[in-house]
């Protein structure tokens, strides 16, 4: 429903009952973002009504007030809307639907404070992928904002997504809840890709050591695949590409390489242990973005209750050198 527009939408739910309405507007109110290649899937089994996908997909309140106005009127929509009332909703939920990189374009005039008020409440993955597209000097500040960071002040929160609300032109209801800390900033950093996770890290590091060690507790990095129990580590190593494998393994420590090898068939560890000797020198750039492949691998089996990763493991003993360029 969300991928079809609150027009067409709105025609949909105007054959159905007024309990499917309600049932399907806490769905959409709740629905997060949904990929594209998500989106052609489900598209694909509706194929008697639409033979093509529709690109990324996103729902939240704002979308269901607009579909249920159309559908119902505005007096029974309010009413539905305040059955609906019950399901809480996030500071800033009117960014949800917002491309992060009309975000970051947003906050990138705005103070470090301000960027990290509004990024500790976003969802996990829009605030990664807007921190990403911030200048690499502001993210390690923005970070240690965030780690730091406490309860909001409503009025705060009220002020500035009024205030965000009038650049993005999208009305809406002021929302405020509790946000920040280091585990806002760890789940951001979880989503993210490897080069910034070690830039915030280090930055934050050299600010607040004891703070930094707090972040990297909660985060899985590729070095925690050697804690990982043998399950786990075989129902990772059917899921990842084998080319990502053999770029991974390059510089990381023995113990992950040992972990993985031991974890493997006889002719399986011999085929990896082949391709690692004769793989060209590659740039670290492209190493840590197979291994930020691989990580995002785990995080999603352990999401779906495949396997269970606990708390990260700290990775700081083999970090690797800062050079993007650098070939290993």
């Amino acid at each position: 429903m969300a991928a079809l527009g609150s027009e067409r939408a709105a025609n949909v739910m105007q054959r159905m009952g007024e309990r499917e309405i309600e049932s399907l507007s806490l769905e959409m109110a709740r629905l997060s973002h949904v990929g594209a290649e998500t989106a052609d899937s489900v598209f694909s089994e509706l194929a008697a009504q639409t033979g093509r996908g529709a690109g990324n997909v996103a729902g939240g309140l704002e979308f269901v007030r607009e579909v249920i106005e159309r559908a119902l009127g505005p007096e029974r929509a309010a009413e539905v809307l305040g059955r609906l009332s019950s399901t809480e909703t996030k500071p800033f939920e009117f960014l949800r639907r917002v491309p992060p990189e009309r975000i970051a374009g947003l906050l990138r005039s705005e103070a470090p404070q301000t960027t990290a008020l509004v990024l500790a409440n976003l969802q996990t993955n829009l605030a990664a992928g807007v921190l990403e597209l911030l200048p690499s000097a502001q993210q390690p500040d923005v970070a240690l904002r965030i780690a730091r960071m406490g309860d909001a002040s409503p009025s705060v929160i009220a002020s500035l997504e009024s205030m965000l609300r009038e650049k993005v032109s999208a009305p809406g209801e002021q929302e405020y809840a509790k946000a920040g800390g280091a585990k806002a900033l760890a789940e951001i950093l979880n989503h993210a890709d490897r080069s910034l996770e070690r830039n915030v890290l280090e930055n934050l590091a050299a600010s607040d050591q004891e703070l930094a060690e707090k972040v990297r507790g909660m985060l899985f990095v590729f070095e925690d695949i050697a804690h990982l129990d043998e399950r786990s580590v075989q129902q990772v190593l059917r899921e990842v590409d084998q080319k990502d494998l053999v770029l991974a393994l390059r510089g990381a420590p023995e113990s992950v390489t040992e972990v993985v090898l031991s974890n493997m068939s006889e002719r399986g560890a011999a085929m990896l242990k082949e391709e690692m000797e004769i793989q060209q020198p590659q740039r670290k750039k492209d190493v840590d973005n197979a291994q930020s492949r691989i990580v995002a691998v785990v995080r999603r089996l352990d999401e779906a209750g495949t396997i269970v990763i606990g708390g990260g493991g700290g990775g700081g003993e083999g970090e690797e050198q800062d050079e993007s360029e650098a070939v290993v």
